[in-house]
């Protein structure tokens, strides 16, 4: 039995979620186009014939600024200390540019071997994709390079297997069946940030964050904080519009996570500096 635990590390926005999603085969991370997405470590677990591969999504490297980002870059220097490999994950689609070889330098600089993912091959050419290849390959002495998309699911097997070539004998670490780490109001309150950060933009999806209040047999109830009356009344809408489509397109994930129809309530709250009060940001499991 093959087991152990891979991190994903790369920059905000080449789509390590999306890849940790593909590789597990269900729902393990939110997805969204914005930056700052993923705020805390996300362990994912893919499990196969004499394998169980553990992910280890990672908010993208970045300069902290406030008490959050400063929590999310610790999660990324401790994501990296005990694993048996990285996955360094690149957009196809951009150029390899000083924050990707500032992660590469990072990881390269670590003990563990090193697999470059590099995703969204599907919006390129190949005489494209055979250029990014050879600038992604300057990047350091790396185990294997896999042009892959996460979205379509092209090359995310052959990359699944040599992660899991990377992983020493091992127990199983989670139950057979289990997709995820997170506490199940966690990934509750995600589903609702994940579409808010969908519907809202400009500054305001930075300062959203979700706390589930109530989790009962049929009856989901969740707050959501912003930092401004501005932006309560934007995540609101007029006559409530905004909020209502949210908790819409929220739900059925969230049906299909618990396995039961539920109603969901949602109401919108003003935390001031939110993102700068460690109790909350340690309530929020940040």
């Amino acid at each position: 039995m093959r087991s152990g635990f891979v991190a994903l590390a790369g920059r905000p926005n080449v789509g390590k979620s999306t890849l940790v999603n593909a590789l597990c085969g269900g729902k393990v991370a939110i997805v969204s186009d914005k930056p700052q997405t993923t705020r805390r470590r996300v362990q994912g677990v893919a499990n196969g014939d004499g394998y169980q591969l553990v992910l280890v999504d990672l908010p993208g490297f970045q300069r902290p600024r406030d008490p959050l980002t400063e929590r999310m870059q610790r999660a990324v220097e401790h994501g990296l200390a005990d694993v048996d490999g990285v996955c360094l994950v690149l957009a196809a689609d951009e150029r390899i540019g000083p924050g990707d070889r500032f992660v590469a330098e990072r990881v390269f600089a670590g003990p563990v071997p090193v697999v470059i993912a590099l995703n969204k091959v599907d919006r390129l050419r190949p005489a494209e994709i055979a250029r990014q290849i050879e600038r992604a390959a300057a990047l350091g002495d790396f185990q294997a390079l896999h042009p892959i998309s996460a979205t379509t699911g092209d090359g995310v097997g052959a990359l699944r297997e040599d992660l899991v070539a990377l992983l020493p004998e091992g127990p199983l670490y989670f139950p057979a069946g289990e997709l995820t780490d997170l506490p199940l109001e966690l990934r509750i309150a995600e589903l609702v940030r994940e579409q808010a950060l969908a519907l809202t933009r400009e500054e305001v999806p930075h300062a959203i964050t979700v706390e589930v209040e109530e989790l009962a047999d049929r009856r989901v109830s969740a707050s959501v904080l912003v930092e401004t009356e501005s932006q309560k009344q934007i995540v609101v809408g007029k006559g409530g519009r905004m909020i209502r489509e949210i908790g819409t397109l929220a739900r059925p994930e969230i049906e299909l996570l618990l396995g039961r129809s539920v109603y969901l309530e949602l109401r919108v709250k003003v935390k001031p500096k939110w993102r700068r009060d460690e109790q909350l940001l340690e309530r929020l499991g940040m």
